[in-house]
């Protein structure tokens, strides 16, 4: 799992490669909080190069979610497909987040 940052002025993508799951997760967690620390209030996930996801790999964005939420700010997904968006659809979180 790989992720790209790339900070436009307020808004803040993310893009994801490879399989975001309990063994890549660990990795996430310190860019949730650095996310967070910096009050980033427009996060784009972009997950077009996602191929797996997890339970563990929702928890971090759901954690990223509920913190920047929190502090009033907006977390959009996008080019989320395949595996990732059945297990999106699966828990109905494509009815919370922006995708």
């Amino acid at each position: 799992m790989s992720y790209q940052r790339t900070d436009n002025g307020p808004q803040t993508t993310i893009l994801l490669q490879g399989t975001l799951d309990a063994k890549t997760a660990p990795e996430h967690r310190p860019l949730v909080d650095a996310l967070v620390a910096e009050k980033r209030q427009d996060i784009t996930l972009d997950m077009g190069g996602l191929r797996q996801l997890d339970s563990t790999g929702v928890g971090v964005i759901v954690s990223l979610y509920k913190r920047v939420t929190a502090d009033g700010g907006l977390v959009k997904i996008i080019n989320v497909q395949g595996q990732p968006l059945a297990m999106f659809r699966l828990l109905r979180l494509d009815r919370v987040f922006h995708i």
